[in-house]
């Protein structure tokens, strides 16, 4: 039943392009689908009640309260990161 609407289309609001709805559900192998998914697919189909029908209720609620971080702070994170993998490399030579 999972694959019910998974050949449906549309355009990605966050990549830009076509995309299947498969897609959005499998979220690139994370445990949840897209956080968009409620968004951008609402107008198509029943998108909630389908999602609650294949999640668990903590995957659903967790679904439900996914958001993404605001994208400076997704930015400083990486930076961050950077230096760390920078520094070690520094410390091991």
């Amino acid at each position: 039943m999972s694959e019910t609407y998974d050949h449906l289309e549309r355009r990605c609001p966050r990549l830009g392009g076509s995309v299947t709805f498969g897609y959005c559900r499998l979220n690139s192998g994370s445990e949840l689908p897209c956080w968009k998914v409620f968004d951008c697919w609402w107008e198509v189909f029943d998108i909630v009640k389908f999602m609650q029908s294949i999640l668990t209720p903590e995957q659903f609620e967790r679904l439900r309260g996914t958001k993404p971080k605001p994208k400076v702070a997704s930015l400083i994170e990486l930076i961050d990161q950077a230096k760390q993998r920078t520094g070690l490399k520094k410390n091991k030579e």
